[in-house]
């Protein structure tokens, strides 16, 4: 479980060091990626009102900040790869940069804006989609090993940091119970990258890994292989068949802003209905509009620059009376760069 420990100046400054190290290098990947694309041509009133990048970069570094400090109150740990492979980041690297190109097809429209490969047969219509202009959507190897890499570098470096932000609820949760007596599932896990923080801060915890795509649940098994208690489940969390009430805690990262605003009603119930009375669910995804007043510019221009077919509705989706709806209880939210973290709870 995670230590109360305060960290040794040698581990805070290895931490801040590793931060600033990461932020400059996807910063860098960033502007080499807008110098070698097509800019995507905004509504004035749009460019008008973007947030400076001096903002931007505040908001991240304070970001770190906050992170460094639930490392210092114990919530979690300092993050198991901490100091990464220069080597694993330069493959990562030549193999986005390889695929950068495609993806420029992709936006200028050149190449299809959608799934058209046999991979995508047998998937649900909305799934079947070029998600971030991403070759083969998230239906092939290749999405999957090149998604947290380009995840990272849209938010600058920042991504692990604001899916950390999930462990504090956790923490909170899991304080006065017996770990090894807790279930977890994490809802559209994607590659597993989450969940090797839940699994690095309590091994001991049994947790499920659902996603709809079984590439990226290979990514995931491959990521988790370290720790045991994991289990794998391939399906789409409004169509799963999973036991009733045998979860104590449910997380989801950035998989609402993907569904169609129809099945948001669909998701909130099959989420509620495998929790256990008092569950915790905890689900992080984009800010909406409002939640920073100086970032809707930003917002409103992301589906434009980048294929994100239902974005635009989730911004302006009130989902608390969706939740409400299905018995699950919005207990706070708070902002964490351009995450919220919305913390829920079901009725006992």
């Amino acid at each position: 479980m995670a230590t109360t420990a305060s960290l040794s100046p040698l581990a805070r400054t290895a931490y801040r060091w590793s931060q600033n190290l990461r932020l400059s290098w996807f910063s860098a990947q960033y502007a080499l990626t807008q110098r070698f694309s097509d800019s995507v041509p905004l509504p004035e009133h749009l460019k008008a009102a973007m947030p400076s990048s001096r903002l931007l970069t505040a908001d991240r570094a304070q970001l770190f900040e906050r992170d460094l400090q639930n490392i210092e109150a114990g919530y979690y740990r300092l993050p198991h790869d901490l100091i990464e492979s220069p080597v694993a980041a330069l493959r990562q690297s030549i193999a986005y940069f390889n695929d950068l190109p495609n993806v420029n097809r992709r936006r200028r429209g050149e190449a299809g804006t959608e799934v058209a490969t046999d991979a995508a047969e047998g998937f649900p219509d909305y799934y079947r989609r070029a998600f971030h202009h991403q070759t083969d959507g998230y239906l092939s190897e290749k999405s999957a090993r090149l998604y947290d890499y380009q995840v990272e570098i849209l938010f600058g470096g920042a991504a692990d940091a604001m899916r950390r932000q999930a462990l504090v609820p956790i923490h909170d949760f899991l304080r006065d119970r017996r770990i090894a007596d807790c279930r977890l599932i994490d809802i559209a896990c994607g590659t597993g990258r989450f969940l090797t923080f839940v699994k690095d801060n309590y091994p001991r915890l049994p947790v499920t890994a659902l996603d709809i795509s079984p590439y990226y649940v290979a990514e995931a098994r491959r990521n988790l292989a370290p720790w045991s208690r994991v289990e794998f489940v391939e399906a789409a969390i409004e169509s799963a068949d999973l036991p009733a009430a045998r979860y104590d805690i449910a997380t989801c990262i950035y998989l609402f802003h993907e569904l169609p605003a129809d099945l948001h009603a669909a998701a909130a119930r099959a989420i509620a209905r495998a929790l256990k009375p008092g569950a915790l669910f905890v689900l992080v995804d984009s800010l909406q509009l409002g939640d920073r007043p100086g970032y809707d510019a930003l917002l409103e221009s992301f589906p434009l620059a980048f294929h994100e077919p239902y974005y635009a509705d989730y911004l302006r989706r009130d989902l608390v009376p969706v939740f409400a709806a299905a018995g699950l209880a919005m207990e706070r939210v708070e902002l964490a760069y351009l995450s919220r973290v919305m913390v829920l709870r079901k009725a006992d």
